[in-house]
């Protein structure tokens, strides 16, 4: 009698069978965009593309078939780890940076609009439900899901809809918030390609026209840097890179698993698992990056004293491992969405309205704050902003890569840096959320309070340019 599994057992190959649905919609998406002209000019991400390519074929397949082509929990899977690695190898470059006089307070400025930005979302949403909760009778409190779909993407949409479900009485609320975080997902790759399309009729966007196409020429400074590690001995230079990155993640790892072990010990009460644990885990990526900084110090630390003599960091390397983290994240969370919210008549138009609004209003606002705060950088600020404040980071970063293919900008550094102070203002907005959802008075006192927030948020972002007005009066 045989045990264990088989070679020829699906199990042995649904993951491989996964990657390559993945792999070929990406291919097949970036070969229609290089050989279809029309479809090469409205400058969709390869990434993006095959997202919905993916989610096309899924949804025929399982019209016909009545099973998915691929598991949702395995792309949610992919999208949660792919996100977290992505920013590990971010965050694990060693980078020298011709940068501005502004680019000391690039990750503070870029924190506090992320933070302008979810509260602007917040007050326009809770705005739209408080409405609809008059006209239509709709739950008073859903518009503040759009921050969490739209901001926070799935996995805090998924959370705060199901604790509005489970303890506040939102039926329906899970399907919501994951149908708020699958429009953003929309949004921004609409938006995305709307910008960029301007970008091209203005004749900024050079590198995405016809010669951006051509054979691309890198010399040996770009792919590595001095007294590096060599290229392959014992042990290949790039299986180094990435064993770095999944060093700095399993860290990250351990120390959430401690925090979620006081956490079941109960001596944190409800804050602790309504409120400590989806933040703690949502945020995988933010704490992973923290581990691969430390990480970072520590090889810089054992490099000064001499017990170590060679880079082990390798910069082009690190960016290849980040763009196919990235990549492979969008892809799989667009093949993810789900739109079943629309399917109930009493959510589409609190759902719709809130939506439409949180895409346009986010798009006007940053257009406007860019060119006045990232003044050095606007066009890559607007892009990588604007996909973190409609689908994830990493679809910024992937908007951010069609203008900026290497990183060259200060902006990709404050997709990675700006997290902390993301959080410090961000999180009494969130402590706002089961207030809210309590009852329809509370609901309007968050609301006033959402207001004055994202007034002094402004203060905040815009004080130089309020300062130097004050200083020629």
């Amino acid at each position: 009698m045989t045990t264990g599994i088989n070679f020829w057992d699906g199990q042995v190959w649904a993951f491989i069978v996964t990657m390559f649905y993945l792999f070929a919609a990406m291919i097949l998406a970036n070969t229609l965009r290089n050989t279809i002209r029309p479809l090469r000019k409205l400058l969709i991400p390869s990434s993006v593309l095959g997202g919905l390519l993916l989610l096309l074929v899924s949804f025929l397949y399982k019209e016909c078939s009545g099973r998915p082509l691929i598991p949702t929990e395995t792309l949610e899977m992919l999208t949660y780890h792919g996100l977290g690695l992505g920013f590990v190898a971010m965050a694990l470059r060693n980078i020298e940076k011709a940068q501005d006089k502004r680019s000391r307070s690039g990750a503070f400025d870029a924190g506090v609009t992320v933070v302008s930005g979810y509260l602007l979302q917040a007050v326009a949403g809770l705005l739209i439900s408080m409405l609809c909760y008059y006209l239509l009778r709709s739950f008073w409190a859903s518009g503040l899901l759009l921050p969490m779909g739209y901001g926070q993407g799935p996995g805090q949409a998924y959370n705060w809809g199901h604790n509005y479900e489970q303890l506040y009485g939102f039926d329906g609320g899970t399907s919501f918030g994951l149908t708020v975080a699958a429009m953003g997902f929309i949004s921004a790759s609409v938006g995305g390609v709307v910008y960029l399309n301007r970008l091209r009729r203005k004749g900024i966007l050079k590198s995405a026209g016809e010669g951006f196409y051509e054979n691309e020429a890198l010399t040996a400074e770009q792919m590595g840097g001095k007294n590096e590690i060599p290229l392959a001995e014992s042990m290949d230079k790039f299986t180094v890179q990435v064993a770095l990155v999944f060093i700095a993640y399993i860290a990250a790892y351990l120390f959430m698993k401690a925090v979620d072990l006081l956490i079941e010990t109960n001596v944190l009460g409800n804050f602790g698992y309504n409120t400590l644990r989806p933040l703690l885990w949502g945020f995988n990526f933010l704490i992973g990056t923290i581990f691969a900084i430390l990480e970072k110090a520590l090889l810089r630390g054992l490099h000064k004293k001499g017990i170590i003599r060679r880079e082990y960091t390798n910069v082009f390397m690190q960016n290849r491992i980040a763009g196919f983290m990235f990549d492979l994240m969008v892809v799989a969370s667009i093949a993810a969405i789900n739109l079943s919210a629309f399917t109930r008549s009493e959510f589409i138009v609190p759902l719709s309205l809130a939506c439409v609004a949180g895409a346009v209003l986010t798009y006007v606002y940053l257009s406007i704050l860019c060119r006045r705060v990232f003044s050095q950088y606007p066009h890559e600020a607007f892009l990588s902003l604007y996909g973190m404040l409609t689908g994830t980071a990493s679809t910024g970063v992937i908007l951010l890569r069609e203008m900026d293919p290497n990183f060259e900008t200060q902006a990709s550094d404050n997709i990675v840096y700006h997290q902390p102070w993301a959080i410090v203002f961000g999180f009494p907005m969130l402590l706002l959320l089961p207030v809210a959802a309590q009852s329809p008075g509370r609901g309007w006192m968050t609301f006033g309070i959402l207001v004055l927030l994202f007034i002094i948020m402004q203060l905040i972002v815009f004080r130089k340019q309020v300062f130097k007005k004050k200083k020629k009066a």
